[in-house]
């Protein structure tokens, strides 16, 4: 069974820097694309960036670009989001999510299609 733990959340200022991790395990990593998605209170759960099974691609929300970066490391079976320049609106409970590989392409950005989710990290930025 697969399971995905997420660490890295926190309380940062506006402008400031995290980085989130996803720790997978259970499976072979290398046969899932990952995501990340977050939910705000009251809001339904918001694609925020994907990456394919080799790194090769990626894709992100459109206003997130340019201050995130999704990346991988299939020797640690771990996926990354580096986000820089925060803004408040970006506070949400961010969950990854592992996509069998094949699904990439067209479902990378929709939630059902994932198939292993992770219990969610909380990121609060200050205004």
């Amino acid at each position: 069974q697969v399971q995905l733990v997420e660490s890295g959340g926190g309380l940062v200022q506006a402008g400031g820097s995290l980085r989130l991790s996803c720790a997978f395990s259970g499976r072979t990593f290398s046969s899932y694309a990952m995501g990340w998605f977050r939910q705000a209170p009251g809001k339904e759960r918001e694609f925020v960036a994907a990456i394919s099974w080799s790194g090769g691609m990626t894709d992100y929300l459109g206003s997130v670009t340019g201050r995130f970066a999704i990346s991988r490391d299939n020797d640690k079976n771990t996926v990354y989001l580096q986000m820089n320049s925060l803004k408040h609106e970006d506070s949400a409970v961010y969950y990854c999510a592992a996509l069998t590989w094949g699904l990439y392409s067209d479902y990378a950005r929709t939630p059902k299609k994932y198939e292993y989710w992770g219990q969610g990290t909380q990121v609060t930025v200050s205004s």
